[in-house]
Parts: C-alpha cells; structure tokens; sequence
C-alpha cells in the first residue's frame, strides 16, 4: 500500500483551497491538482505492507490539540510545482508532525530527511504561472489527521485521527 499522512480538508477548506487555485495565471502546461486531491502532506510514507499498514492504523495518536493553519504564501517550486505555503510552522501543526514523526520511528517506518515545509500543492508543470498580485490567508482549523492510500492516482482516506 502507498500511504502518507495528511490534513485532509473539509468542504470549506476544500473550497477556499480551489478559490486560491483559480486566483493563479495557469500556463497551458498546468495540471492542476484536482479537487479530491488536495491536502496538506505531514509525512510521506511509500509502500508500507499491510501488517504494517494495520500495526500503524492501531498506534498512531490523536491529535494533541486543534490548531488554526494559515495559508496564503503562494509560490513556484523548482521544477514547477504550484503551492500555497504555510504563514508559519504554527506549534500545534510542529506538534502533530513531530508527534507522528515519533511513531513511525516506534513502527519501525522512517521518516523523510527533508525539512518539513507545509504547503498544499495546487498545480505540477506550472513554470511560469503568474502568482496573484494579492492573496488572502485563508484559516484551516485543524481537528485532526488522515491516513491515506494512493492508488491509481486517487487518494482515499482510510483512517481519520481527532
């Protein structure tokens, strides 16, 4: 199973998401990342076998605490990926990606060795867009957390943490 760890966001956030999408000048290039994909990765995790899959299901915490995202710092990432940064690391959203960064290690699943840098992504092959001359932050109430299989290009929740 292909599975990483994710805000999923409700309809409200969904839609405020689409709404910074449309706000962008989309080269023809563009794939947009559609609706039912769109999230916030906390930690990727690859292939995980199924027994793994169901010992991590079962150990994984609740959230800590609800937080508030903001979001609205839009920008191109080499080699054209499209997203809306996060304002800032907030404490609660630190908290929550170090605490699963801590179970996967108890799991016996690494973690990546990026540098955690919220973002959602909106677009892929998007050199050249034009970013908004202006953006809103939008606010995301965090009240938990997504397993998620990817399979076949959809993205399925197959677990939610409160």
């Amino acid at each position: 199973m292909r599975l990483f760890l994710a805000l999923w966001p409700d309809a409200l956030v969904r839609q405020q998401l689409l709404d910074a999408q449309a706000r962008w000048d989309w080269p023809r290039r563009a794939v947009l990342v559609p609706p039912g994909r769109l999230h916030l990765t906390l930690h990727f995790l690859g292939e995980v076998a199924e027994a793994e899959a169901a010992a991590l299901r079962e150990r994984l915490p609740a959230l800590p605490e609800p937080f508030e995202l903001q979001l609205g710092a839009p920008a191109v990432w080499p080699p054209g990926t499209a997203v809306l940064e996060a304002q800032a690391l907030s404490p609660g959203l630190a908290a929550l990606h170090a605490a699963l960064a801590d179970t996967l290690r108890r799991v016996g699943l690494g973690t990546e060795s990026r540098a955690f840098r919220p973002h959602v992504t909106l677009a892929r092959h998007a050199r050249g867009a034009r970013l908004p001359s202006t953006l809103p932050t939008w606010h995301w109430p965090v009240h938990g957390y997504a397993l998620v299989q990817s399979a076949g290009g959809v993205y399925t929740p197959i677990a939610r943490y409160l």
